[in-house]
């Protein structure tokens, strides 16, 4: 597993720069007020978040990314391969059909996140190639990786696999639902199932983003 809880080692790290050799920050009467303005920090990432795997991706405009980039809103997320002509197209259906039925002031504020089995085949070009055949907007976002970068993501989202000697995959159809952290919020399994299980998991989702507590600063 490659989850790493670095925060009470960052935490500790950045104390000690505190107390250990430190100079006091003095704000100069003569500095412009935003320089003297307190950023409130950043909202750890919780022990159930995915975007805690340090694995690298690529996406299809071959740009490398992390996880955690898809920090700040919900993510309704699967794994496929782009040459399946079986039970792939379904399950990306599946995801449009839960898009749509999304109120339109929500779909903007969700992403959907599709990840390949296939480090071979899915090259970047293949995944932009699959994106235009499919009509996938800009809020989709669509991710190759490392073999075994791609079983640990899958083994994290109860996701199965198997190649077969064609260079196919057998695997499971599971849609997960993330908040804006990067937690599970919900699963559902097989395909054509009703989009309201998903559509409430999104909703949930976004009303536990507008609970956060926020800092004040003056």
């Amino acid at each position: 597993m490659k989850i790493h809880h670095l925060i009470p080692a960052l935490v500790a790290l950045a104390w000690a720069g505190t107390v250990i050799g430190a100079e006091p920050v003095t704000v100069s009467s003569n500095q412009p007020a935003c320089c003297a303005k307190e950023l409130p920090a950043a909202t750890p990432l919780s022990d159930r978040s995915l975007y805690q795997l340090d694995s690298s991706w690529t996406n299809d405009s071959d740009a490398s990314l992390k996880l955690v980039a898809l920090r700040g809103r919900p993510q309704v997320v699967s794994m496929f391969f782009a040459s399946c002509q079986f039970t792939c197209p379904v399950l990306v259906k599946d995801m449009q059909r839960i898009e749509a039925a999304l109120p339109e002031n929500t779909r903007t504020n969700v992403g959907f996140v599709l990840v390949s089995f296939d480090s071979t085949r899915d090259t970047p070009a293949a995944l932009a190639q699959y994106r235009k055949t499919h009509g996938l907007a800009a809020n989709w976002t669509l991710l190759r990786g490392a073999p075994d970068d791609v079983l640990e993501l899958g083994a994290l989202l109860g996701v199965k696999f198997k190649k077969d000697l064609r260079g196919n995959f057998a695997h499971s159809n599971v849609i997960t639902v993330l908040d804006a952290d990067g937690a599970m919020v919900r699963q559902i399994v097989g395909l054509n199932r009703d989009a309201g299980e998903a559509i409430e998991a999104v909703e949930r989702a976004l009303a536990s983003k507008k609970k956060e507590p926020t800092t004040k600063t003056d």
